[in-house]
C-alpha cells in the first residue's frame, strides 16, 4: 500500500516539472478529458462552492474557474505544498486568487464542515491516496445532499492492441523520459505501476457504493485510457 508521506515527497520533488510530464503522460489528452468532466461539475447559471481534491499544480481548477458561473467558489486542497507552489504562481498570473484557493490538506480528514460542497472533483489522484475508502467517506460527508463526485483517473484499455501499445509507452518511454527530465525515474516508474495496480471499472463502482453513494456511473474516454466515475449524495 502507498504511503501518503512517500507521495508528498514524491510530488514535492517533480513539481517543478509535473505540468509538462502530465502532459506528455497522457499524450497531450488530459486537456480534453478535463473538458469533458466540466459538463458534470458546472452550472453556469448559478454559483457553486466546488472543491478540488489532490488539485496539484492547479490546471482543474483553473479550468472549473474559467467555465464556472463568476460567482463561484473553488477550493483546490493537496498534500504536495511543493505543487501548491506552482498553482498559486499560475493563479496570480491568470488573476485568479482571488476566486480560487491552494491549500495544504488531506482527503482522508478534509478541513471542512458537513455539507460544504456542491461538487467535489478528484482528477488524475485518487489511484495515489493511501485509503481510498476513508477518503470517499469523508468526500460524502463534505458534499451538500444532491451533491455530486466526479472523479478522473486514467486506466488500461480494454482493448487487446490498444492495450498493449498503452503499456509499451506507459511502462517504458514514460519512466525514460520523465525521469531524464525530472531527474526522479523512480517517480515516474511509481505513476504507471499505480495505473496498473488501480481498481476496473466493476470493483471501483462497487467501492463507491459501499461507501456511499448513490447512482454511480462511469464513462470510458479515448478506448478506456481515462475512465470518468459520477456518484451522489442522497
Amino acid at each position: 500500500m502507498v504511503k501518503k508521506k512517500n507521495i508528498e515527497h514524491m510530488f514535492d520533488s517533480i513539481a517543478p516539472e509535473y505540468d509538462r510530464l502530465n502532459h506528455l503522460m497522457s499524450l497531450n489528452m488530459d486537456k480534453l478529458w478535463r473538458r469533458k468532466a466540466l459538463q458534470k461539475i458546472v452550472t453556469k447559471d448559478k454559483s457553486q462552492k466546488i472543491l478540488d481534491i489532490a488539485c496539484g499544480t492547479g490546471d482543474f481548477s483553473i479550468a472549473i474557474a474559467e467555465h464556472a458561473n463568476p460567482l463561484t467558489e473553488i477550493e483546490g486542497i493537496d498534500i504536495s505544498e511543493g505543487m501548491l507552489e506552482v498553482m498559486r504562481t499560475k493563479l496570480a498570473r491568470r488573476g485568479l486568487d482571488g476566486r480560487v484557493s491552494a491549500r495544504l490538506g488531506d482527503s482522508e480528514s478534509l478541513p471542512y464542515p458537513d455539507n460544504s460542497f456542491d461538487r467535489v472533483t478528484i482528477a488524475f489522484g485518487i489511484r495515489n491516496f493511501e485509503h481510498r475508502e476513508k477518503a470517499l467517506e469523508e468526500i460524502l460527508r463534505v458534499l451538500k445532499p444532491c451533491g455530486r463526485l466526479v472523479i478522473l483517473e486514467l486506466s488500461i484499455p480494454t482493448n487487446a492492441l490498444v492495450r498493449f501499445a498503452f503499456k509499451f509507452y506507459f511502462t517504458k518511454f514514460v519512466p525514460l523520459i520523465g525521469g531524464k527530465i525530472s531527474g526522479d525515474k523512480g517517480a515516474y516508474s511509481y505513476l504507471p505501476d499505480s495505473v496498473i495496480k488501480f481498481p476496473g471499472k466493476k470493483e471501483w463502482i462497487a467501492t463507491m457504493e459501499a461507501c456511499g453513494f448513490d447512482q454511480v456511473t462511469h464513462k470510458a474516454f479515448t478506448f478506456g485510457i481515462c475512465r470518468m466515475y459520477t456518484g451522489e449524495k442522497k
